[in-house]
């Protein structure tokens, strides 16, 4: 197996960095092959724009949409992208690893989906959902929150993590991945967020990163999030009377 890690956090020294470090261990240790993207530490630049493209398809009026899918057919993607992109395209695991910020990944995260899956390349009107370019590959979202566990769900002060995750599990989704049940580590607090003491934190951290360990080595039992596709829709792109989808369900870790 090749597995892809995008790692999402600017402290190397971070909780989240230790979770990308047990996941690289964990997934070589059962023989794959493994890559890393830390975003912050390359400095990936999120924000699509005109000056990312060196051979313009319309130099007068900047169209995200127009260019990525000239700069595919021109072999003139940019270099950032093609190496996500190359990277990408090898794997048969992507993991995700990020903070939750104001209920949603950063921004850094938001833009690599934005340059990186790529109109006209990996996506086009029909190469879409379960069509789509990454059919049969498999992509699990790793997610830590400062907040405890207990403060988060439907009408919760934390926020329905449900809810907050839909837009990035809808988008892998859309590029065709088979999407795993999220592995969720709350209550990672510091920094005047305080609520529990540092030695129960220490040892249920600790614990955490064994369960995802373990998450990782048992990968192919791993529950996974059911979605429409084409044939529940219709015309208009609307479910059909008869199409009854399960709503994607929240996994504790």
């Amino acid at each position: 197996m090749q597995a892809h890690i995008v790692h999402v956090h600017p402290e190397p020294a971070s909780f989240n960095a230790e979770l990308t470090q047990r996941a690289r261990t964990t997934l070589e240790a059962t023989g794959a092959a493994v890559t890393v993207s830390d975003l912050y530490a390359s400095g990936f630049d999120p924000v699509e724009a005109a000056e990312h493209y060196r051979n313009r398809f319309d130099p007068a009026t900047f169209s995200a949409l127009a260019e990525q899918r000239h700069a595919w057919q021109t072999d003139t993607v940019p270099v950032d992208v093609a190496r996500e992109v190359e990277a990408l395209s090898k794997a048969d695991l992507l993991v995700i690893q990020f903070p939750l910020w104001w209920h949603g990944p950063p921004a850094m995260l938001k833009g690599w989906f934005d340059r990186v899956f790529m109109n006209g390349g990996l996506y086009t009107s029909r190469k879409r959902y379960d069509a789509g370019h990454f059919r049969g590959r498999r992509a699990i979202l790793s997610i830590t929150t400062g907040a405890p566990e207990a403060a988060f769900g439907p009408g919760a002060r934390g926020g329905d993590p449900e809810t907050m995750l839909w837009p990035l599990h809808y988008s892998l989704h859309y590029m065709g991945f088979t999407v795993l049940a999220p592995f969720w580590t709350f209550g990672v607090q510091g920094h005047g967020y305080v609520y529990e003491q540092d030695d129960s934190l220490s040892t249920r951290l600790t614990t955490q990163l064994d369960r995802w360990q373990h998450r990782l080595e048992t990968i192919g039992r791993a529950p996974t999030l059911a979605f429409p596709a084409w044939e529940d829709w219709d015309r208009q792109g609307q479910p059909l009377e008869s199409t009854r989808v399960r709503a994607p369900s929240v996994a504790q870790s």
